[in-house]
């Protein structure tokens, strides 16, 4: 009785879940009550990066070429791209570490599984923590990044939306590509991926510094077109090429959250 009940929510299918994902995001919410320190962690390295690298290298640096070509203060250069950092980071670990272990370890998806949640809002589910978990990392770096007047443009706050998207297309790729993980020495090639675009994806220095090869490698990166969105909107460069790189993330992040959802679906029933 209970195998004929539990296996037709797990079968894979097209959808990508429904309103019920909301109560996987609660049962998040509630499991992180007691953990509330690991939870807002990730809000201080980007800080410190900001403090190191942003305000007290940038003493010593001169104004750098920003969106559209004009000169901009170090920090006010650095500032967007940390912040589209911190996003990224905040999604990356709930959707690949957290995933890994309940699929492996925890267990839990075969318990949740058992009530009428089905995979899709699963995945959806945990994609939704994920996009909150990196928006609570984006906040609270913004409110930093203002006080230090990182934040030049009234377009500033539409940072964080932005910062949902990129979450988004980092939640669904890191939760697909945790579903081919076999152990936890696969995550290696996470931190392998995450690295080289953390440093190169025009974090600290203007595209142009890079020879064209590595330019062409850097714009195909998700981070790459996070930052320009989030620095084109704090630096008040708000240009129709904005909404192409928004479309690239959105559809990322579907595409990641569709093969996650059907992978997690193979996983359970076999």
């Amino acid at each position: 009785m209970t195998t004929l009940s539990y296996a037709p929510r797990a079968v894979p299918a097209f959808g990508l879940g429904s309103k019920r994902s909301l109560h996987l995001i609660e049962r998040n919410m509630l499991a992180y009550r007691r953990m509330w320190l690991i939870l807002i962690s990730g809000v201080f390295e980007p800080v410190f990066y900001l403090l190191s690298i942003g305000v007290g290298l940038g003493k010593l640096i001169p104004n750098v070429t920003g969106p559209g070509g004009r000169p901009v203060t170090y920090v006010e250069f650095v500032a967007p791209a940390l912040l589209a950092t911190a996003a990224m980071q905040g999604a990356i670990f709930d959707s690949t570490f957290n995933i890994f272990f309940k699929i492996k370890y925890g267990r839990n998806y075969h318990a949740i599984l058992a009530t009428p949640l089905t995979v899709g809002d699963v995945a959806l589910g945990e994609v939704g923590w994920a996009l909150l978990r990196g928006l609570l990392y984006a906040a609270a770096f913004l409110c930093v990044a203002a006080g230090f007047g990182a934040t030049p443009s009234w377009w500033a706050p539409l940072a964080l939306p932005a910062a949902v998207l990129i979450g988004f297309a980092f939640a669904g790729l890191g939760m697909a590509c945790t579903t081919f993980m076999r152990s936890w020495q696969d995550f290696d090639w996470v931190t392998l991926a995450m690295m080289p675009m953390f440093l190169f994806s025009t974090t600290f220095f203007p595209l142009g510094v890079y020879p064209r090869w590595l330019q062409v490698f850097v714009e195909c990166t998700p981070l790459y077109q996070g930052i320009e969105i989030v620095r084109g909107l704090m630096l008040g460069t708000v240009e129709p090429a904005l909404l192409g790189r928004a479309a690239y993330l959105a559809i990322l992040g579907a595409v990641g959250l569709a093969i996650a959802s059907r992978r997690l679906g193979r996983l359970l029933t076999s």
